[in-house]
């Protein structure tokens, strides 16, 4: 399936087309390297609207393992500015992007919607300056982006 885009109301009025959803791996989508219970179905219901691309260092070492089969494009990238350089590339107005470190950003100075996620792996101080909504979980940023209504709730003047 090839998907087209989402539409989200992400100020009074102001709504934003999305085509891409960009992830950071380690610390928002997984713990200790391994993917977190619930995100492998959010991922492929967001992927009938969404190109879905995992970003990665891949710190321990079992991204392409945990997300095999699931409809991702896994990249690997070294240091924030290679995550910077997707999100530019795909658009970034029209990407959302979500993930919890300080390497995680570059990427969300160009995504057009910005979601932090303060997981198990904690989140870092300087990324929560600079995102448009922080959240305790993946599960929940999945879940605002699957439920726009409650985007529109927090994002509201």
């Amino acid at each position: 399936m090839n998907p087209s885009s989402i539409r989200l109301e992400v100020s009074q009025g102001a709504i934003k087309t999305f085509a891409d959803l960009v992830l950071d791996y380690t610390g928002t989508l997984s713990l200790d390297g391994v993917l977190l219970p619930g995100v492998s179905e959010r991922l492929e219901h967001l992927a009938a609207s969404l190109r879905i691309t995992v970003l990665t260092a891949d710190t321990f070492g079992t991204a392409m393992t945990q997300l095999k089969g699931l409809p991702v494009e896994i990249r690997t990238i070294r240091v924030g500015k290679d995550k910077a350089d997707v999100v530019r590339t795909m658009g970034g107005e029209k990407v959302i992007a979500i993930g919890n470190g300080r390497n995680d950003i570059p990427m969300m100075e160009f995504a057009g919607l910005a979601i932090a996620v303060i997981g198990p792996e904690g989140a870092s101080g300087e990324l929560l300056r600079v995102v448009d909504v922080v959240v305790r979980d993946v599960i929940e940023a999945l879940d605002l982006i699957a439920h726009p209504l409650r985007l529109k709730a927090t994002l509201r003047d």
